[in-house]
């Protein structure tokens, strides 16, 4: 059976991650209190944010900044897409 969570960025009980998506602290909050669905969206962003900054995942900095914007896309606000970012046409 499924594991439910109430999902802090859906705000609603979703199903939760099968496992915890990097060891420590801030994976054991992210596995007890964001939703599959939801983490499945901030990948995608992840992934955005990386091809539109042209970041190296590996680099210091950009962890920083992906780990910022984590933040923000999770659990709070002021998540922007980047400067200059154009939707694609449906």
């Amino acid at each position: 059976m499924a594991r439910l969570v109430n999902c802090v960025k859906l705000g609603t009980e979703e199903e939760g991650l099968d496992s915890l998506p990097f060891p420590g602290i801030k994976g054991q909050y992210i596995y007890d209190n964001v939703s599959q669905k939801a983490w499945k969206e901030w990948i995608s962003m992840q992934t955005m944010l990386i091809n539109e900054n042209r970041l190296a995942s590996f680099e210091p900095k950009a962890k920083k900044m992906i780990e910022e914007e984590r933040e923000k896309f999770l659990f709070g606000s002021g998540f922007q897409m980047p400067e200059g970012y154009v939707p694609p046409k449906s």
